[in-house]
């Protein structure tokens, strides 16, 4: 087994949400750092870099040996979640999911999420190097992503990480009104399945907000994280239809 690039790391008591900085994206290193709770979110933002290489020169935060440059390994306190049996259906996303004809599929088309989610006009921390990462944590099962489908069309979907029996969202995108809702309710509704409970969404956003995340404390994500990550789940592939979806949940 290759050596854990932060087991020396104090996660829970680190004093702001980026923990370190460097290392190297690759599956390997995905794997340990989500084990641990800490996931990266590059920036192509250069006063990003000035400030990154400002807190490593201070000490303030901890340099990683690696490949990839000053790669921000990320730990938010508080902690966003989503229970997978408590997501937040709303009236009018039911009639969506009741009336759209919409099917989902799993880690049918992984690269093509990942592509959907990296294409904001806002701009992506989702680069190059993390698309190679996840590519080929996917290839190894440790990725997944949940596919929206109008036909032969992808109108939505999410990917993320299965670290034992916590899932850890990275990001979703839609095409279509409420497809990235619908992608999230199948999801859960997969994991469930499967003995999964606690979905990781990282950091408070009004969309995961009105679908029913709550904020924990760091640590307590941390410990839930220790219980779960040794717990191995599987998940279902198969292709189903979103109408279901409407009557499944409350």
């Amino acid at each position: 087994m290759a050596p854990d690039p932060f087991a020396a790391l104090d996660v829970a008591g680190a004093p702001r949400s980026l923990v370190a900085l460097g290392g190297t994206l690759d599956a390997a290193t995905l794997v340990a750092a989500y084990r641990r709770g800490l996931f990266p979110w590059p920036s192509d933002d250069p006063g990003h870099e000035r400030q990154a290489r400002r807190l490593v020169r201070t000490g303030r935060v901890p340099r990683l040996p690696g490949d990839d440059g000053l790669v921000p390994w990320c730990s938010p306190d508080p902690r966003a979640v989503l229970l997978a049996d408590q997501v937040v259906v709303r009236r009018s996303l039911r009639a969506r999911l009741r009336s759209c004809g919409w099917t989902t599929t799993l880690d049918t088309a992984f690269d093509a999420v990942v592509a959907g989610c990296a294409d904001r006009q806002e701009g992506t921390w989702i680069t190059d190097r993390m698309r190679q990462a996840y590519g080929d944590l996917h290839a190894a099962g440790g990725a997944h992503s949940v596919e929206v489908w109008d036909g032969k069309e992808l109108v939505g979907g999410l990917y993320g990480v299965l670290v034992g029996s916590v899932f850890c969202g990275e990001s979703m995108f839609h095409r279509a009104t409420d497809a990235s809702k619908a992608a999230l309710v199948e999801l859960c509704a997969r994991l469930l399945e499967a003995g999964v409970r606690v979905v990781d969404v990282q950091e408070e956003t009004e969309h995961l907000r009105s679908l029913g995340q709550v904020l924990v404390h760091r640590a307590d994500y941390l410990d839930v994280l220790a219980t779960l990550r040794d717990r191995p789940a599987v998940l279902a592939t198969e292709r189903r239809p979103v109408a279901r979806l409407a009557e499944a949940v409350t």
